[in-house]
């Protein structure tokens, strides 16, 4: 998936996968994780959120199924 680098104190960048609503996010620390079941609609309000990292911990972060890929 390709992720596209975002202004943010955590996450390095981020991607979307629509057919399958996974998202994927790169943190600084170099770790990936997807989140599951993420709509287009929430994934458009992370990306135009003045804090990525705030609105992932706030919105998605332990609200949607996810896992470590790397």
């Amino acid at each position: 998936m390709t992720r596209d680098p975002v202004g943010s104190s955590t996450i390095a960048a981020i991607g979307y996968d629509e057919p399958t609503e996974t998202l994927e996010v790169e943190f600084l620390t170099g770790t990936v994780y997807q989140y599951y079941n993420i709509g287009a609609g929430l994934y458009q309000e992370l990306m135009q959120s003045a804090s990525k990292g705030q609105f992932l911990n706030t919105y998605i972060k332990n609200a949607y199924p996810y896992s470590r890929v790397a």
